[in-house]
Formats: structure tokens, C-alpha cells, sequence
């Protein structure tokens, strides 16, 4: 769909060699473990300016321009990793700040509109073509830009992918690059957040921590986005977000349960649910787990700043029969998520840290079973405040890296309280999800009919900022 008109190697506009090059930042087990999946992969929506006020040519410019003095305040960006082979046979990585550059594509699909994005019911395959480094493996940085962007101009929009190697950035990271950007882009000559890069260690951990990686695991080919499976995103308002937490906490007699942990519980019941509806029957003694991603940020003591740069992540999960998570319900479920999020503490996390040195288990997609549902980004990150120049996005996806069939992509809603589900399933799951009434009750799936007259607002609020 999007035809490529121009790819460049972008480096940080004023590049300090005495301050970055030859800087090395050894890579920690929360960053080791991505290394054989694919990289972060968000993109924004913009309707496009009205032409009067703002050619194309000059947009595409001036995205470019601070692209490049963004990459100032994020040298590891610029750089590639680096690997060392160890007297014990293991791998270390780390990321050499070398200035190599970052990956800019300027692409073109005239005959694609906002509404053709917005308006189906499942999100269209095309919008995969829209980001950079598909079918690249997070291992593949040691030849590979660690970060890429595409802007695709569209026949009335313009949407801005952004491809970050996972093993260098987390969501956290990523958003804060994507918010710097746009303040950099809107004029800023220092951004609000700057990164802090020196990745945190134990003091009784050495490194750089090796790793041992065979030859297949190293030369193995990346999975593309299965066929079989379809995306598509749920609208839950604010005021459902709400109903959903007050009954989980009322089935529980608690009010420790999060909107969050409400939302994934009636989620992960839902496809179970639904997943028994389809020629694909669930059986009530079949395990099915809840991955969770616990951030580690707040929990360590002293606590890391939140403009760590870096991956501050690692898994647990919640595993129960099928049959006993839809007889006891979404308060139970959302309970189990509450205790073990809550269960990880400092000593904790610091054991499963020096665990993992010991024992290094690496994340791939094959791992990614039929019966595993796997949240990942937040609706805490920053995604309707990246106003690049010309006004705010109408809508935010995400790329075809590291999707598997129960794979939930989480993020802000574009009014205020409100959260969007990008959910990939089998199809026949997704339409059993349709006409689910315990499923839908508390969710708009669809809201893109609500959409025409939500682009028409934005479309005149841009405007009017453009002629002030």
C-alpha cells in the first residue's frame, strides 16, 4: 500500500563525539530477554493541514529536521548494539553509542484515507506497511538501526510509525521519545523529560552479563504476522472503565482492584468465553494464562526515575483452568492479578534479577501459545498530547512485530478516562466477540461509526490553532 519515495540515515543534529562516542551501556536481563522478538512498533494518525497553510514537501521537512536534533537527547537511538563473545561460549550485548544513525522513510499511499483506517470494522493489513524494520529480530541491531521512522502521507492524513528495537527501549522509553519529538517538533529547544541512560545493576551483579545463544536461536527467521488472525480495537469510555473496576471490587469485597486490572480480567474472560463459542472449543480442564508485564520503575528502592531509559519490564503470569476463571468470575480474576502485581517488591525483583543471570530465559514467539493472552503497552502512556506542529492525533495502532493470537495492545482513549483495546484473535473469535452480549455490554466495538463527526472536530480545532 504505502510506496516508498525516499529512506535516509538520519544522526543527532549536533552530535557531541567526546560525550557519546565510544559510550558503551551494557544490556540488563529486562533487556536481554527481547532479544529474539521483534522491535516496539506505535504509529499516530493526523489529519493533514489544510494546504493553504502547510505544503507536504515542507511537513515531511521539518519532521525530518527535528527528528534529527530529537536524537540529540537519545544518543543510544543512533547507535547499534555490539556483542561480545565470552571464554564461556555465552554472548554479551551492549549498545555502542556510534552514531550510526536512525532510519527516516518518507512513503506515499495517495489512494488511502483516514477513514479507510478507521472505518472497518477489523484494522486493515495495509497499516502494517506504514511502519519500519518488519521481519527485523531485536538481535539484528548489531547491523540494523535501533530506531526507525515512516512518515506515509495519505490522501487527507498523514501517519507517523515509529519502530524501536525492544531490547534497547521499553514502552516508556518509547513514548518518551515519541513526546520529545513532537515538542522538539513544535519548537521546543529542550525537551520536558530528558532520558536518563545509565541502566541500573545490582551491586553483586557483574557485567556485562553473558548469554548463551546457539547458532539456530541466532540465524532463526522472524515469524511473520500469522494470516489466521485479525485486529481489532474496542473503545471502552470512562464511565465503563469505572463500572467494570466498582463491580470487580464489589464481587471481592475490596477496593484494591485497579481500572486496569478490572478491564484485563473482563477481557481475559471474554475470549475464553468467546474462544469456547468457536470451532475451537475450550476445554473446562485446559490451562489458560494471563501474562502479565509488571514495571519495575516504582517498585525498586530507591525507586528509578521514570525517564529511565531502557527496559524496566519483566513477566509473571496468572495461570488457572478455563472452567474455574469463567465460574468464579471477573472480581476473582482481577483479584489474582491484584495479588501477584502486588506481591513484587524490591527483594523480589532483585532476586528474579540475579535468578535470570543465572539462569537466562529468552523470550520468543514460538512461546506465544493459542491459550496465552499477552497485554502489553498502557493507557498511562502519552498518546493524544503528541501535537507535532499541526494539531493532535485522531487515533493510535500499532504494527504487525511481536503479534501472536491472544496478543492486547492497551492505550489512552482520545477523551479523557477512556481506553482503547487493539485485540489480535482469530477472526471467528473476534466476531463471536461481536455478538457477545456479556462481552460488549460495557464496551463500544462500534465506536468507528462515532468517528466522522470526531474527525470533523479535530479537523476544524487544528485549523483554528493553525490561523492563531
Amino acid at each position: 500500500m504505502a510506496e516508498i519515495r525516499l529512506t535516509t540515515t538520519v544522526q543527532p543534529a549536533s552530535h557531541d563525539r567526546e560525550s557519546t562516542d565510544g559510550l558503551r551501556i551494557d544490556l540488563t536481563p529486562w533487556d536481554l530477554q527481547l532479544l529474539l522478538v521483534g522491535p516496539i512498533q506505535k504509529g499516530l494518525l493526523f489529519l493533514k493541514p489544510s494546504p493553504s497553510h502547510r505544503h507536504s514537501s515542507t511537513i515531511i521537512d521539518h519532521l525530518k529536521a527535528s527528528f534529527s536534533r530529537t536524537l540529540d537527547f537519545f544518543p543510544p537511538l543512533a547507535g547499534r548494539l555490539a556483542t561480545l563473545k565470552n571464554p564461556d561460549n555465552t554472548t554479551s550485548f551492549s549498545i555502542h553509542c556510534n552514531n550510526a544513525g536512525a532510519q527516516f522513510i518518507y512513503a506515499v499511499a495517495p489512494n488511502a484515507t483516514v477513514a479507510d483506517i478507521l472505518e472497518p470494522v477489523y484494522v486493515p493489513r495495509f497499516v502494517h506497511s506504514f511502519f519500519p524494520l518488519n521481519g527485523v529480530q531485536n538481535r539484528e541491531g548489531v547491523s540494523k538501526p535501533l530506531l526507525g521512522v515512516q512518515v506515509t502521507e495519505l490522501g487527507d492524513g498523514f501517519f507517523i510509525g515509529c519502530s524501536i528495537n525492544h531490547a534497547v527501549a521499553d514502552g516508556s522509553s518509547f513514548w518518551n521519545f515519541f513526546n520529545s519529538w513532537s515538542e522538539i517538533s513544535r519548537g521546543f529547544d529542550k525537551i520536558s523529560r530528558p532520558p536518563v541512560l545509565e541502566r541500573w545493576f545490582p551491586n553483586d551483579v557483574d557485567c556485562p552479563i553473558g548469554i548463551p545463544l546457539c547458532d539456530k536461536q541466532l540465524n532463526g527467521g522472524f515469524i511473520s504476522f500469522p494470516p489466521q488472525f485479525q485486529e481489532r480495537v474496542f473503545h471502552f469510555t470512562k464511565e465503563k472503565v469505572a463500572g467494570l473496576k466498582a463491580k470487580a471490587n464489589a464481587e471481592m469485597n475490596t477496593s484494591r482492584v485497579s481500572s486496569l486490572q478490572a478491564l484485563m480480567a473482563h477481557l481475559w474472560l471474554s475470549i475464553i468465553r468467546c474462544r469456547r463459542s468457536t470451532s475451537r472449543t475450550v476445554d473446562a480442564d485446559e490451562e489458560t494464562t494471563f501474562r502479565l508485564a509488571i514495571g519495575v520503575r516504582p517498585r525498586l528502592q530507591p525507586p528509578l526515575p521514570q525517564e529511565y531509559f531502557g527496559n524496566a519490564i519483566y513477566f509473571e503470569a496468572v495461570t488457572t483452568k478455563a472452567g474455574e476463571l469463567l465460574k468464579h468470575g471477573q472480581g476473582w480474576a482481577a483479584s489474582e492479578m491484584n495479588k501477584v502485581i502486588a506481591s513484587q517488591k524490591d527483594d523480589g525483583i532483585r532476586n528474579y534479577f540475579k535468578c535470570w543471570v543465572k539462569n537466562p530465559r529468552i523470550l520468543t514467539m514460538t512461546s506465544m501459545t493459542s491459550n496465552v493472552v499477552l497485554p502489553s503497552s498502557s493507557p498511562r502512556f502519552n498518546v493524544y498530547g503528541n501535537d507535532f506542529g499541526w494539531g493532535r492525533p485522531v487515533a493510535v495502532r500499532s504494527g504487525e512485530a511481536n503479534k501472536s493470537g491472544g496478543k492486547v495492545t492497551f492505550f489512552q482513549g482520545a477523551e479523557e478516562g477512556s481506553i482503547d483495546i487493539e485485540v489480535c484473535l482469530l477472526s471467528e473469535t473476534l466476531i463471536f466477540m461481536d455478538d457477545d452480549a456479556e462481552c460488549l455490554s460495557p464496551c463500544e466495538a462500534h465506536v468507528m461509526k462515532l468517528k466522522p463527526l470526531f474527525i470533523f472536530t479535530i479537523y476544524i480545532w487544528n485549523n483554528l490553532k493553525i490561523l492563531n
